[in-house]
């Protein structure tokens, strides 16, 4: 199987976006540049950019892999994939308004009623409720992997609590401390701007009964999240509480939190823990990590959760399958960014497939995310896909198939050099009810082990700081 090099051309030649770090790079000594690996690494350590595997038994904090060579995108390929990207973030709002209200797209059979009544994350609570500004997806995750010049395709859509902003962020800082000369010399669009863009577009979505200027807060599971430093990063950085459900409290019909002046009001919260455990009152009665009533209060108009609860529907992998009739129906547009080839194995003539194809496809549970519960056929052996075909048979419907993808590479620096390894890129969207912001980049995740397909750092990927080129 042949791989798009995202930085060579033919004969070793430096694609044109590359083209100005490689005379850089050429320029430099090896010696150097493992120096300043080394210094990346002690800033990551310093600054605490760690994460937590969940299911080992050594589940103590790692440092995420970082590799100093930056992925280059042109100017005129991010706006196709921004393009893309903002037409299937806005057929996503429609759709998850349309599937809590009246459900158009399922009474014009284009998608099977099936697929939302018996989805474990349809939320009938949701039914009727409309966000405040209409928006239900504040901030999306686009996950996309390239496979050519000009083949770009969505890998998943995390509606949910999308993460790994942080790493984004501070992968762009570190480049800049490391290398500022590559800036001078590189045109390369900003990112430092996103908490000032998030506090603004989560500040739109304030409900009507905010007063004066909005008052927002990150709601976290704890410090023992894979994702709190993340979360208290966030909330640092655009001048929001990072609070726990036990600081907040329901008063007077509002969401307040507890401060050293009395409970403070609050308008926003940008929730940073899954539906079940939101309000014990109405999801998970054994949830320990949110606010007893809030529901009651967001079905009221007197606080907006961000992302909405019941948005993670978006992410299901099986509704993932549908998403190029899903961007019609809305937009009456045909898809701009393609979708990976999907079989359901709830279907009976899909899973025979599957199953007699298994060694050559990824399986993956229609709920899962970060890589855990999924098989990669080519990689696995007979005893890994023997349970997976086991699994398959026992439960169809819990998983889709799709085939091996040929996912670009770009070169991460090794003790021996430039040596390319597989790349997917996590943009980051924000969507208020009057605009939508992408921000230029995003977060490229890359399999550091040679030949790998898995980027995820729960399964030993790395980080690459991401540069979208200026016109």
């Amino acid at each position: 199987m042949e791989f798009f090099d995202e930085m060579y051309a033919g004969e070793g030649d430096p694609r044109a976006a590359y083209s100005s770090y490689h005379d850089w790079f050429s320029s430099q000594k090896p010696k150097a540049l493992k120096q300043k690996m080394r210094e990346a690494e002690a800033v990551f350590r310093r600054t605490g950019i760690t994460f937590n595997v969940y299911g080992q038994k050594d589940a103590e904090e790692r440092l995420i892999p970082f590799d100093i060579v930056p992925r280059i995108i042109a100017a005129d390929e991010w706006a196709k994939v921004s393009r893309g990207i903002e037409q299937r973030v806005k057929a996503l709002n429609a759709f998850l308004h349309d599937i809590y209200h009246r459900q158009e797209i399922v009474r014009a059979g284009r998608l099977p009623a099936a697929l939302i009544e018996n989805n474990e994350a349809f939320l009938q609570q949701m039914i009727g409720v409309t966000p405040p500004g209409g928006v239900y997806t504040h901030i999306v995750g686009t996950d996309l992997v390239r496979t050519d010049k000009d083949e770009f395709y969505v890998l998943e859509d995390n509606a949910r609590t999308p993460s790994g902003v942080s790493y984004m962020l501070e992968n762009r800082e570190t480049m800049l401390q490391m290398f500022p000369e590559l800036f001078a010399a590189n045109k390369v669009q900003r990112v430092s701007n996103y908490p000032h863009s998030l506090r603004r577009s989560l500040s739109k979505c304030a409900p009507n009964l905010c007063e004066d200027k909005p008052v927002l807060a990150v709601l976290t599971p704890g410090i023992h999240n894979s994702a709190y430093f993340e979360h208290a990063f966030l909330a640092e950085q655009m001048g929001a509480e990072l609070v726990e459900g036990h600081d907040l409290k329901i008063k007077d019909g509002r969401v307040c939190m507890r401060t050293t002046q009395g409970y403070k009001k609050i308008d926003v919260i940008y929730r940073r823990i899954d539906d079940d455990y939101l309000d014990p009152l109405n999801f998970d009665p054994n949830s320990m990590l949110g606010v007893p009533g809030i529901f009651d209060i967001y079905r009221a108009g007197g606080i907006t959760i961000a992302n909405a609860p019941g948005a993670g529907i978006a992410d299901d992998k099986a509704i993932y399958s549908y998403m190029p009739d899903i961007i019609e129906f809305y937009t009456g547009e045909p898809a701009l960014l393609k979708n990976v080839e999907t079989w359901r194995c709830s279907e009976p003539q899909s899973l025979k497939y599957v199953l007699d194809n298994l060694k050559y496809l990824v399986v993956k549970e229609v709920h899962g995310s970060g890589g855990y519960g999924m098989l990669i056929g080519p990689a696995a052996n007979k005893k890994e896909l023997s349970d997976f075909e086991a699994k398959l048979k026992a439960d169809p419907s819990n998983y889709i198939a799709q085939p091996t993808l040929a996912l670009s590479t770009t070169p991460v620096f090794t003790k021996s050099g430039l040596s390319p390894r597989h790349v997917d890129l996590r943009p980051f969207v924000l969507v208020a009810p009057d605009h939508i912001e992408i921000t230029p980049g995003g977060l490229t995740r890359v399999a550091m082990e040679k030949g790998s397909l898995v980027v995820n750092s729960s399964q030993g990927g790395g980080t690459k700081d991401t540069w979208v080129l200026e016109a």
